[in-house]
């Protein structure tokens, strides 16, 4: 796996060592298969952002310091520059880049999000996590699933969705597509 995930892994293996849990409480109070969550702390498998906002609700601590060990600063805005917001590839094909991780009590993540061309490819992977969702794709095109329906996002279309639902997102025509991730 990749250093980035491996990072993250230690962020909450310090995490749960600083609420003095073991790995099997840890896991259980977030809902996580032991296996799994043994295999996220060891950098061996990337955590999901619904995992990461799952312990983040749970713990009372901010997605930022999981994703990024960065610590919000600012409580009246956050201003991020093109380009600047702190990113990270949990995988290869995935980049998020997050655009306001340094406000504060903040009560959405939002993200600028690209997939690489190559997830076509893979099979589907979808997601559930608690709460609501806001995607626009920026540029390109992507299949957007949510429970069994797809659909074709364009650049400029958005969707608004209840995020327990299965949902995942695939690029097409060849090209990777970028879109803004607003996660409620």
């Amino acid at each position: 796996m990749s250093n980035e995930i491996k990072q993250i892994g230690l962020r909450l293996q310090g995490l749960r060592e600083s609420l003095d849990m073991t790995q099997e409480t840890f896991a259980a109070a977030c809902d996580i298969p032991i296996q799994d969550y043994i295999d996220y702390e060891h950098g061996e498998k990337d955590m999901t952002i619904s995992i990461m906002k799952t312990i983040s609700e749970k713990f009372d601590i901010d997605i930022s310091i999981l994703m990024f060990d960065d610590e919000p600063k600012m409580s009246s805005y956050f201003l991020t520059r093109k380009g600047k917001g702190l990113s990270i590839n949990r995988v290869k094909t995935y980049k998020y880049q997050t655009l306001a991780g340094g406000f504060n009590n903040r009560k959405a993540e939002v993200f600028e999000v690209t997939i690489a061309p190559q997830v076509a490819e893979l099979p589907l992977n979808t997601s559930t996590h608690g709460g609501q969702e806001f995607n626009m794709v920026l540029s390109g095109k992507m299949k957007f699933f949510i429970d069994k329906r797809e659909l074709i996002l364009n650049e400029g279309d958005s969707i608004y969705f209840d995020s327990s639902r299965p949902h995942g997102m695939q690029p097409m025509d060849g090209k990777p597509v970028k879109f803004l991730a607003v996660i409620l």
